[in-house]
């Protein structure tokens, strides 16, 4: 009843820091999201653990080796290889993203859908269909062989190969992040600048770039460690990045210390580009301080620019999404008149849709106490257990695989080739994910709003479940839909850990792909493809629906 006479008189109660900003009361909620937070942490950290005890019996010689100069051509060439794709991941993304949310190009809702499912092409199959229709000898010179009399095209192998397949199929992450912030954006800012006579591009790079800051900044993290951590195309064109090397040192020799030390220079490599990341992130708060819901953005018209604009989105689909489709037509076609059994790819699709629905959920339930206590909470603690969770994102999935098969032999028998244990390595591998987008969300919510709820008499945990999650939802959607979709092509953990029987539309390619059996990897392919499609389409329609007040 005070409470209510102070809110009638105009009097703010006071707030504390530790109360989340929501008035008087008890601590228990964030010391709570505290141990569940150190919880996840010490799970993500465990294929660290398992490279650190390697590690510690590793002798002289073998650290020496780590100065070699071979081990610092790769990790400059890594380096450089991360930086490219990232820099060339927001050249597309940025632009596509406003086009498609804020500009009046025709059929955006397609071009939504289509912009974001070259997420779901696995890029050990990106990368053979980037050989077989662009390679020196590949279906593009058979085509300009006749009429133009081309004999070989240039090379495609190495890094520029490397960079054009990692940027093609990765850039979709940065793409859903940053569309999740500019649904978010408040209008108001970018109409006081117009009112002030600011021009509309004027306009993007002063106020509303750098309100996109964080979903930028966060979704160029997952691109760049995706770009650290891929295994399939850089070892299909030829690369030499760390997680290449890191796998032939695991194939090539029985005592794997050697790899476990690359793979900790890739994880220390990792933290530095985490640390980057906080930094360009910045302290700003992006949600608004005004009273009211906040507007629609209006869309803009295009104009004249309208047909480059949709030249632009045509361009990146083709070469992203539709060249992969022909070539696995032309692989599927094949592969019917050679009369291959389609039986089994029921299961395969049954068994991938189930363990990533799971992986996805576990990712988001886990991402939320640790995105609260980075946002609501700010501080050095805090945010090194949000930084924590990005480790075993870089790492390589056989390095995440043979930790927590190391760990389940000897620790937890019970979990060993368990499906248990096989969603825990895709939490590991995926769950910075669903942290950078829940965390775009929850900078965009003003503490005010939680404020005004608790006010009312409702718990932390009533406003936690009736204001705050509703609110986020657009950043949850987009981190279930990256999760459920990045697992649903993960093929390595996949490989080691899945139980007896338990196989996958990836494990299904990889294997067709692996004996040349084109033909038969071309049907799970093409159906990973079409559940990609389904559940961006959901994406899409969910964010039309859902707007940050």
């Amino acid at each position: 009843m005070a409470r209510a006479e102070a809110a009638t008189v105009g009097q703010r109660p006071r707030l504390t820091t530790s109360s989340w900003g929501l008035g008087r009361y008890t601590p228990s909620f964030p010391a709570l999201l505290r141990v569940l937070a150190a919880l996840i942490v010490a799970a993500m950290l465990l294929p660290i653990a398992y490279l650190i005890m390697r590690a510690v019996g590793a002798g002289a010689d073998t650290w020496q080796l780590l100065l070699h100069p071979r081990t610092v051509d790769v990790f400059v060439r890594t380096a450089l290889l991360a930086l490219t794709v990232t820099g060339a991941a927001i050249a597309i993304s940025v632009p596509v993203a406003w086009l498609t949310v804020r500009a009046d190009l025709p059929f955006r809702k397609v071009w939504s859908v289509l912009a974001i499912l070259p997420l779901a092409v696995p890029t050990y199959v990106g990368g053979f269909v980037l050989v077989a229709a662009l390679g020196p000898k590949g279906m593009l010179q058979q085509l300009l062989a006749g009429p133009l009399g081309i004999q070989r095209l240039p090379e495609i192998y190495g890094f520029p190969g490397a960079v054009l397949a990692l940027t093609l199929f990765s850039y979709p992450y940065l793409l859903l992040s940053v569309r999740s912030g500019l649904r978010g954006l408040d209008p108001a800012l970018e109409e006081a600048s117009r009112s002030c006579g600011k021009s509309g591009w004027s306009t993007f790079w002063r106020v509303t770039l750098p309100q996109l800051r964080p979903s930028i900044a966060s979704g160029s993290l997952l691109v760049a460690l995706y770009a650290l951590s891929d295994f399939g195309a850089v070892s299909l064109l030829q690369f030499d990045s760390f997680t290449r090397v890191i796998y032939l040192q695991y194939q090539a020799s029985f005592d794997r210390t050697m790899a476990a030390l690359l793979a900790l220079l890739l994880v220390a490599f990792t933290g530095a580009v985490v640390l980057m990341e906080v930094r360009m992130r910045g302290r700003a708060r992006y949600y608004r301080s005004s009273a009211g819901p906040a507007r629609p953005a209006p869309i803009a018209r295009l104009g004249a620019w309208r047909w480059p604009a949709l030249a632009f989105c045509s361009l990146v689909v083709f070469f992203a999404l539709v060249m992969p489709l022909l070539v696995l037509g032309y692989w599927l076609t094949r592969g019917l008149a050679a009369g291959i059994d389609l039986g089994p790819i029921g299961a395969a699709l049954t068994s991938s849709a189930y363990a990533s629905a799971l992986a996805a959920v576990a990712a988001v339930a886990a991402a939320l106490p640790i995105t609260i206590l980075s946002v609501r909470y700010p501080g050095k603690v805090n945010s090194l257990l949000e930084q924590a969770t990005y480790a075993g994102f870089a790492l390589p999935g056989i390095v995440i695989a043979l930790a927590l098969v190391f760990f389940g032999a000897n620790y937890v028998p019970f979990l060993y080739q368990t499906l248990a244990l096989l969603v825990l390595a895709y939490v590991v591998r995926f769950l910075p994910q669903a942290v950078g987008a829940a965390r775009s969300s929850l900078l965009q919510v003003s503490p005010s709003l939680e404020e005004a709820a608790r006010s009312l008499g409702r718990s932390q945990l009533q406003v936690f479940a009736t204001v705050t999650i509703p609110l986020v939802r657009p950043g949850l959607v987009a981190g279930l839909a990256m999760v459920f979709l990045t697992t649903m092509k993960e093929l390595p953990a996949t490989l080691l850990l899945s139980p007896i029987g338990f196989k996958t539309l990836a494990t299904s390619i990889w294997s067709a792909t692996s004996d040349g059996y084109f033909g038969e990897a071309a049907a799970p392919a093409l159906l990973l493809l079409l559940v990609s499609a389904v559940s961006m389409a959901f994406l899409v329609r969910s964010e039309g629906r859902s707007r940050v007040d």
